[in-house]
This record gives C-alpha cells, structure tokens and sequence, in this order.
C-alpha cells in the first residue's frame, strides 16, 4: 500500500500522487515515511523533499517555512516555499 502524499506551497499544489517512501527534513532531523508510519506533526527545516514514486521514480523538492503531517497513509507537506528540482 503507498503513501499518498501532498506537497503544497503557500501558493499553489507542487506536487501530489503515491509514494513508496518519502524522506523530509524537520527541525530535529530527517525522517522517512512509508505506508504503515505511525502518525506525526513535525515542523519543516529548510532542506529537500525526496519522493520515491511506487514506480522507483525519483522526485525531489527544495522545501522550508512549514511543517508535515502523517495520518493514516496520507502524508501532507505545506511549506511557505516549495518547488521542484528539474
């Protein structure tokens, strides 16, 4: 079962869809979450968002100023500023 993630900025969706893993940085570290993660709410550290799509595609987001929440299979990111590595 994948991670549904949502990543969001102040101002627009930057990226949503399922993961296999997803790995953030938060004020005390980073942290990864995969189906099954126990709930949490963490406020962001400036740092990259790396997303691991259920096909092995890799994503990854510049991302700060916010904080991320794990409930269930749904993990939502809302950051002051977020976009996406080309």
């Amino acid at each position: 079962m994948p991670v549904r993630v949502s990543l969001v900025s102040a101002d627009a969706e930057v990226w949503t869809g399922e993961a296999s893993l997803v790995i953030a940085k938060t004020v005390e570290g980073e942290i990864g979450f995969m189906a099954g993660h126990e709930p949490v709410l963490a406020i962001l550290a400036e740092g990259q968002v790396r997303i691991t799509q259920t096909d092995g595609t890799k994503i990854q987001a510049n991302a700060q100023d916010g904080f991320l929440s794990m409930e269930g299979d749904d993990l939502t990111i809302v950051a002051g500023n977020a976009a996406l590595i080309s």
